[in-house]
Parts: C-alpha cells; structure tokens; sequence
C-alpha cells in the first residue's frame, strides 16, 4: 500500500476527518470509499437516559458502517450534535432545540463543506427521528449544486417492528425512551443507563389501521418527554439489536458503494435554440 492508504491500518474501516492534515486531505479522499456523519440530538428521554441518547446511537451506529479490516474505507466526519426537537421534548429539561429553518441551512452546509471536500459519496447515519426531514431536506438541496450521492439510514428502522416485538413481548416498545431505543443504549454505553429510574409508562396507543400515516400531536398521554415498557430493556436485548442494525447497515453500505456514481446536476434542463 502506499503512505494514504496505509492511514487505514487494516486495510479498511473508518478514519476519522479531524485526524487527517490539511496537506493530506485530497490524498485522502481519493482514497476513500465515502464519508459518514453522525447526525444526532441533545434531548430530554425520559430519567432512565442520556441527553445524549440520540448522539450515542448515531456515532456508535456510524462507527459501525465500514468492518475493520479488508474492504470500504470511510471516513468518519464529527457528529452533528444539536437539532431540532418535537413540541413534545422541547420543555423537558436538558433538551437544546434549534429552529426547523436553521437546522436545515445548517446540514446543507454541513453536508456539502463534506462533498466539496472530496467526498462525492456521504452516509449520514440518524439518531434522532426529526431529522429525517431536515436531514433529506439539505440533501435535496446539496444534489442539486453537486454531484454527490448522499445516503441517509436511520438506525431505528433497521430492526423492524416485527422483530423489536420477538424480543420485547406484546407491549410496544419502540417509543421515544422506550424498551427498544433504551436497549440500543445499552448495547454500546451500559453505563450511562439507570433502568432503575424509572418505572413503565405505557405508551398511547397507535391507530387501528394498517397503512403509514405521520400523526404529529402537542403532548400525548400518557407522556413524561418520554413513555415506554423501560422493565424489558436488556443489555443482552441491545447486544442483539447492535448486531442486527449494524449488519443491515453495512449491507446497505456495501450495495450503496457498488452502485456507479450519478451525473452532475443539470444546470438548464430546458431546450434550447429553436425548439418547441
């Protein structure tokens, strides 16, 4: 190997950016494979979990994206750490919300500062669920000026509701602060959980029909910024789901990386000249 790929010392995995030289950059993103950012919030879930539970899911999650050792080089850019925050977490102490606009205008810089950079192909791994508007809201924006193949994976829908209810039982278990993003915790900072402070509060139930729906309410009851089945989370229950999410995500990944690169944004798309 020469000197940048050996920067990588198995030979694949994940650099982080705030490592690398200014002088090595360009070197560097010749060589790599896509860049990945974590992208999280600083949020009130509930007694039992960190501010920053959103933040550990997605770094842990990110860092999960390229297996150490032969295959993807990626390289892992720090973690967005403030977003914007439901009506239903924003008075709950400890959560820092910014405005919807400025989270918007802030990613799409974020982002492309990354693809100007060098990195054409960007993962953006989620924790926090309202970021998935404003998240693909900047992406939009950004493919439109460069050329960039941006991916976004939410760590929550990569075990689906089907197998979250094989580990947990019949009660729900996939609200904000539940059992599910509880035992995702778990499974990569133990010790910044306290199960025990806090009992069950069981979570307002969905509606009765079968097809997707988006249902944004001012506070749900029951609801302390947080609501869920805590008594069934398990550090052998987020050991599982680390495993799983992460498998799925570099499977994603891998597919994402085989798929050729698209063209550059169209500047004029309309005719020109005499047609009509």
């Amino acid at each position: 190997m020469d000197g940048v790929t050996d920067r990588w010392p198995a030979g694949g995995g994940l650099l982080p950016a705030a490592r690398i030289p200014g002088g090595e950059l360009a070197a560097v993103a010749a060589a790599a494979d896509f860049a990945v950012l974590p992208v999280g919030a600083v949020e009130w879930h509930g007694p039992h979990l960190p501010l920053g539970t959103d933040l550990i899911l997605a770094e842990g999650f990110a860092g999960e994206s390229a297996a150490a050792g032969p295959g993807p080089r990626g390289v892992l850019f720090p973690a967005v750490a403030y977003a914007a925050c439901p009506g239903q977490t924003r008075p709950w102490p400890g959560t820092v919300a910014i405005r919807p606009e400025i989270a918007v205008g802030y990613l799409a810089d974020v982002i492309e500062g990354i693809v100007t950079a060098g990195f054409p192909r960007l993962l953006v791994v989620n924790g926090h669920d309202a970021n998935m508007s404003t998240v693909r809201a900047a992406m939009e924006w950004v493919s439109g000026r460069r050329t960039a193949s941006l991916l976004l994976v939410n760590w929550f829908q990569l075990v689906t509701p089907a197998e979250t209810a094989e580990l947990y039982g019949a009660p729900p278990a996939r609200g904000h602060g539940g059992a599910y993003e509880t035992s995702g915790v778990l499974g990569f900072d133990p010790g910044a959980v306290r199960l025990d402070a806090a009992t069950d509060l069981p979570p307002k139930p969905k509606l009765p029909v079968a097809h997707p729906y988006v249902l944004v309410e001012s506070r749900p009851d029951p609801w302390q910024g947080w609501s869920g089945h805590v008594s069934l989370a398990s550090e052998e229950a987020g050991r599982t789901v680390r495993a799983l999410a992460a498998e799925r995500l570099r499977e994603t990944v891998a597919a994402w990386l085989a798929a050729p690169l698209p063209s550059p944004p169209t500047a004029d798309p309309l005719p020109t000249g005499g047609e009509s």
